[in-house]
């Protein structure tokens, strides 16, 4: 089960039905997606639920004039059956670097531009556009 491809699904189905919200199952690698995505303006807020199963992460999604979404395409890069790796200055540019790429590198997870600037490659994740 790839708890990563679910995650961005979530994300992606979310802004495609205009929701203000989504809840996803709560994991390291998913909460530092979830960072990077805040940090870089796709999300407005994010924020660790303790449940009694298991924790969530409740994202608040953004948008511009109520109807054009923040985030436009979310893509999943390296799979489960084929894993993307990239040296730091071949890391892929998302829509021509209108986008961002998150990188996981040995620092933890960085976008494309930040692991370009600390000369660190890795596994391409997924981009955002």
């Amino acid at each position: 089960m790839d708890t990563i491809a679910d995650f961005i699904t979530i994300i992606r189905n979310g802004y495609l039905a205009k929701k203000e919200t989504v809840e996803a199952k709560h994991t390291k690698i998913c909460e530092a997606i979830a960072k990077i995505l805040k940090a870089e303006g796709f999300l407005v807020d994010y924020s660790v639920i303790e449940g009694k199963p298991s924790k969530k992460i409740t994202m608040s999604l953004r948008y511009f004039d109520k109807d054009l979404a923040a985030v436009t395409g979310i893509k999943r890069i390296s799979k489960g059956s084929v894993r993307i790796y990239a040296s730091h200055n071949k890391i892929p540019t998302a829509l021509s670097g209108a986008g961002t790429t998150i990188v996981s590198t040995s620092s933890g997870l960085l976008t494309g531009k930040a692991a370009r600037e600390k000369h660190l490659g890795g596994e391409v994740i997924c981009q955002v556009w």
